[in-house]
């Protein structure tokens, strides 16, 4: 495994666990939803593979040359578009590491794939339940 493809799974683990938890928070804090917020915690916990020394020493923020926020990025305008944008960046990730954990062991692919197609069916119970049909 080269250092470059770990560097991209480091990020992609990252940006998964990230859009996972905005969610997860957002139906413990603002929902009360343990039910849901449950549901999110494991598959947020799921999504770790046993090579954090070597992800670590693969990171380098200040040479990835996309860091800076897009305008789309820093434009959300109220709580459900926060939910989308969060979705799709968990399910984004989850897809990238799904191909490229196929290089490490097609067990983890696999693990991602199951992450991916769980965060699809809760987005789309969730997106179209009462909470969010009444613009919360």
């Amino acid at each position: 495994m080269t250092k470059e493809n770990l560097r991209l799974i480091d990020a992609n683990l990252n940006r998964l666990r990230e859009g996972i938890r905005v969610v997860e928070d957002i139906y413990r804090y603002i929902f009360n939803d343990k039910d849901i917020a449950t549901k999110l915690k494991k598959l947020r916990h799921s999504a770790r593979i046993d090579v954090y020394n070597d992800l670590l020493g693969s990171r380098d923020i200040q040479n990835d040359v996309l860091k800076s926020s897009t305008k789309s990025e820093q434009n959300r305008t109220d709580l459900t578009s926060i939910l989308i944008a969060n979705y799709k960046r968990a399910q984004e990730s989850s897809r990238v590491l799904e191909e490229f954990t196929k290089l490490i062991d097609t067990d983890i692919s696999e693990k991602f794939k199951s992450i991916r197609y769980d965060l699809y069916q809760l987005e789309k119970s969730i997106l179209s339940s009462h909470k969010l049909n009444k613009g919360v």
